[in-house]
């Protein structure tokens, strides 16, 4: 071997060694994969939403191999879940065994991890994606990504940072029916926007429920983290034999309200039919009924406008131009005139990101080093939406907004609802 293709052999092996350690080895060969060499995941949050995460993330390349939560009931019953679940992925007990933690730091100090799934309530999701991303964790967090714009924003500057993958939760941009009905009205099947119509649920209100006796089993203080301090209720941490979904999403302090809650999808949907991935609305009109729970217009620089209304089919997004309509939601596609939606996107027109499973577009992200389908960006800009209408509801008053220096113009009080308020013992 002469000296200079010695010299390239050393340095392709060079690249190769460090590929093999930077990439997980799930992804690097077809057919068989070892349990060892599968994408190891760890969840955040072990309650009612982990468990539909779980049976969607069995179905990957993965093995969930830890678990953190401040209900040990909970995280008990998560461990059993996930146990069972890799059994039957893969005939065998996990490797070393389901490891528990009480507090997400350890886990996030575990080396054995290499992704992060973050199923926790809202007021939670800033700090600790934060947190994941600075120890170089690929993150799945649950949407809304944030419960304040600033937060939000602090997660997108940790993710580009650190240079990690993050799936917002916003799955909805992975399912068929919602992609073609944005690049239906992308490519003008509709004409000339002028105005979206988006039904979501209520804006948020500020705590108001008693003092129950915590159970042993809770850590409320852990629980509670950074945000203001309520006594426990169990509104907001129900025990693990009821299947519901807890109310903490209805109050301010923890979450948006079902205006967020499901304003993540739907204004999500919004935004990427109107191609506004990148920016958001520059004003917001609350109504005029100091009352009212709907009723908010916000429009964005090009003149369209997007009303939170409930147009009587339920949660959705009715897009309105000036050839026709496209209704979407979860249960129904449809348009006038009907040979709308039943359209095929042709050749040469504008096609959008496609993602046929949500949790699989995030594990092909980490792979490759690309963004998936809704990155930090798409899942902050959506949540912001969410985030500034509930501070119009709230302060009922016009605003006006800069969504590329994300501030309001001349509005010092909703300036200051823009950023989250830590407890001192918190912020670290």
């Amino acid at each position: 071997m002469n000296p200079s293709s010695r010299r390239r052999f050393i340095q392709q092996t060079a690249t190769a060694a460090a590929s093999f350690f930077i990439v997980p080895r799930f992804v690097l060969g077809k057919g068989h994969t070892a349990p060892s060499d599968l994408f190891r995941i760890g969840f955040i949050g072990t309650g009612k939403q982990s468990r539909g995460l779980l049976n969607n993330f069995k179905k990957q390349p993965v093995r969930i191999v830890s678990g953190v939560d401040v209900d040990a009931t909970k995280l008990a019953r998560f461990k059993t879940l996930a146990e069972k679940a890799y059994a039957e992925m893969s005939g065998l007990a996990p490797t070393g065994g389901f490891k528990s933690f009480t507090d997400y730091r350890e886990l996030l100090a575990d080396k054995d991890i290499d992704g992060v799934v973050i199923a926790t309530p809202d007021h939670w999701h800033a700090m600790q994606a934060v947190k994941a991303a600075a120890a170089k964790k690929h993150i799945y967090l649950e949407k809304p990504l944030t419960r304040t714009v600033a937060e939000g924003r602090a997660v997108v500057d940790a993710v580009d940072k650190y240079n990690v993958v993050l799936q917002t939760g916003s799955m909805q941009r992975s399912w068929k029916n919602f992609r073609q009905a944005c690049e239906l009205v992308r490519n003008g099947y509709i004409g000339t926007i002028k105005e979206v119509v988006v039904n979501v649920g209520d804006p948020a209100i500020p705590w108001n429920l008693g003092q129950e006796e915590k159970p042993a089993h809770l850590n409320w203080e852990g629980w509670v983290g950074p945000a203001k301090y309520h006594p426990f209720h169990s509104e907001l941490s129900p025990p693990v034999e009821k299947d519901i979904f807890p109310n903490w999403r209805k109050y301010s302090e923890y979450a948006g309200g079902i205006l967020s809650d499901w304003g993540a999808h739907m204004f999500d949907i919004a935004q990427w039919g109107l191609g506004m991935d990148e920016t958001g609305p520059v004003s917001f009109n609350p109504p005029s009924d100091p009352k009212a729970l709907r009723g908010l217009q916000m429009t964005y620089a090009n003149g369209v406008v997007m009303k939170h209304e409930d147009f009587g089919r339920g949660f959705g997004v009715r897009f309105i131009g000036e050839k026709g309509t496209i209704d979407i939601a979860r249960n129904y596609f449809d348009s006038n005139p009907a040979t709308i939606s039943t359209a095929t996107i042709q050749a040469g027109e504008t096609r959008l990101y496609t993602s046929d499973d949500h949790y699989a577009d995030w594990l092909n992200a980490c792979k490759n080093g690309t963004k998936p389908i809704c990155h930090a960006e798409v899942g902050h800009r959506s949540n912001s939406v969410c985030a500034l209408a509930n501070i119009a509801y709230q302060l009922r008053r016009p605003l006006t907004w800069n969504p590329a220096k994300e501030r309001f113009v001349k509005d010092k009080e909703a300036g200051s609802l823009l950023r989250p308020h830590y407890r001192k013992e918190w912020k670290s």
